[in-house]
């Protein structure tokens, strides 16, 4: 649990809002996973699932009837698949004498569920970050022509398109989302490649890269969806000064058709299985109970879930864009 780095004095109860070197609450309002592997809810914690192949889904026969016989009949058949969701939680001791000892500076369990949250969606961030990035299950990839830091000869409109394209010829799904770092965006409107197109299109006419929005860049790629990941971890250990880093890596960029609603029959990259059975909820059940031995309240935040990639053909990720 905290403790105060310096004597606390003289007590201030009208300021005494405590100073946090980091907002977790924005964050976690940064978090893109729930955006990529949109959340299916499951009746089972595991089970089985059918996937027909769109070779059987787009299978040509002739469909010509002469009088007097039958009709062309089609059969199809599907692979099997499996989904395994798991736990996730975190836990903050709350210590009687330390909530009372600091009740005019914070609210100590308000703090704890915070930090709870943040470590259990902070790993769901980074599973799917991982997952979507990954070159060796999508191989529809390609390094940019010349990096996007470059923004006087940088083709993005150019590297954004070839995938574009690629992934329809892959998969017959065309995509609708890019996503990226919050870094990689910043460079992205400073790209004259960009510019000219916002001005060229009609999307805008941006003066200054800070003029430059998502929506404008929507229009750009002709992809709804634009994700920019904002979210920040601390990769040092315990103890240690911190170690600050995007979640998702700036040199790569992805692009991919995601979920646009709760029909699992519609074609996208990937989905987050969601098992609520055990009163699990998908942004994090939080709970508490009393340990009377170290006589403290424990504030648990979970959930249950498997972040799974569905169809890999229909993304595809753009390598040494920075």
């Amino acid at each position: 649990m905290p403790s105060p780095s310096t004597t606390l004095s003289t007590l201030r109860p009208d300021i005494a809002e405590s100073f946090t070197e980091f907002d977790v609450e924005q964050n976690i309002n940064g978090f893109i996973w729930d955006q990529l592997m949109p959340a299916f809810d499951v009746a089972q914690a595991a089970g089985n699932f059918g996937r027909i192949p769109i070779e059987q889904l787009l299978q040509q026969r002739d469909t010509v009837r002469a009088p007097g016989s039958g009709y062309s009949r089609g059969k199809f058949t599907f692979t099997e698949d499996f989904y395994a969701t798991r736990e996730n939680g975190a836990e903050e001791p709350v210590d009687d004498n330390e909530a009372e000892m600091y009740r005019e500076y914070f609210d100590m369990e308000v703090v704890a569920a915070l930090r709870a949250r943040s470590a259990v969606l902070s790993n769901a961030e980074r599973r799917v970050i991982s997952a979507l990035l990954n070159t060796s299950v999508f191989t529809n990839t390609a390094a940019a022509a010349v990096k996007w830091d470059v923004p006087a000869t940088a083709k993005p409109i150019t590297d954004v398109e070839t995938r574009v394209l690629a992934i329809y010829a892959a998969s017959g799904i065309w995509p609708d989302t890019i996503a990226m770092s919050r870094k990689t965006f910043r460079l992205l409107r400073n790209c004259d490649q960009v510019i000219d197109r916002i001005a060229s299109s009609g999307a805008g006419s941006p003066t200054k890269a800070t003029d430059i929005t998502e929506s404008m860049l929507s229009a750009v790629f002709d992809l709804p969806k634009i994700i920019v990941a904002g979210s920040t971890q601390n990769t040092a250990n315990a103890g240690q000064a911190a170690a600050l880093s995007q979640n998702w890596d700036q040199t790569k960029v992805f692009i991919g058709k995601t979920a646009s609603g709760n029909d699992f029959r519609e074609p996208c990259v990937g989905r987050t299985f969601h098992w609520s059975g055990d009163r699990s909820q998908i942004a994090g059940t939080v709970e508490s109970y009393r340990d009377e031995t170290v006589r403290a309240d424990i504030i648990r935040v979970r959930h249950q879930v498997h972040e799974k990639v569905l169809y890999p053909e229909a993304g595809a990720v753009i390598t040494a864009v920075v």
